[in-house]
């Protein structure tokens, strides 16, 4: 093809390259009201994560916090308690999976359902895991938690030892910020 076959742009291409760019910024500007109205307001990003301080709570105790709507419970478990459910063989319990978000795939051992390093610290989902009900702590033959609505029954580590639930409760992504502060989320 020689030099002279090739037509010189014309003002109508011009225009056409024009009102096809002017028409291409329209139609965003009109969607993007549609597109960022599906992004979560501040409300829910603000409950997205919460910072506990957890200096406090003395070995032995537990308290609770509300993070998604759900409770969470954080316990400073006794060195007996660790020791209670380090000696459990994990083939022996109903569900060997942790679900611990800070661990995936990680087995149901003591050491891996806590911080390494922080191994008296429990933070679990407070949610029973047949129903949703929320179990009672301190309380059923483990010591652990006890769901009043069907009777399962967890222990010292949040696993499941007996009843109708079929998961050990959840362990949500949490990090510590210092050593009496943590993040959930």
């Amino acid at each position: 093809m020689a030099t002279s076959d090739l037509a010189e742009p014309t003002r109508r291409d011009f225009l056409y390259i024009a009102t096809g760019a002017v028409g291409a910024v329209g139609v965003a500007a009109a969607v993007w009201p549609f597109i960022n109205q599906m992004n979560p307001d501040a409300s829910a990003l603000a409950l997205s994560t919460v910072e506990v301080d957890i200096g406090s709570i003395a070995p032995g105790a537990s308290i609770k916090v509300m993070w998604r709507g759900k409770p969470v419970f954080i316990r400073n478990r006794t060195p007996e308690e660790i020791q209670s459910a380090a000696g459990v063989p994990v083939a022996e319990l109903p569900d060997p999976d942790a679900r611990n978000a800070n661990h995936p795939g990680a087995d149901a051992s003591d050491a891996n359902r806590a911080a390494a390093g922080k191994e008296n610290w429990l933070i679990m989902v407070g949610v029973c895991t047949h129903l949703g009900c929320i179990p009672l702590g301190e309380q059923g033959e483990f010591g652990g938690w006890f769901c009043p609505c069907h009777g399962s029954v967890y222990d010292t580590a949040g696993r499941i030892r007996r009843g109708p639930a079929p998961e050990n409760m959840h362990v949500p992504v949490y990090s510590f910020l210092t050593d009496t502060r943590i993040r959930i989320g």
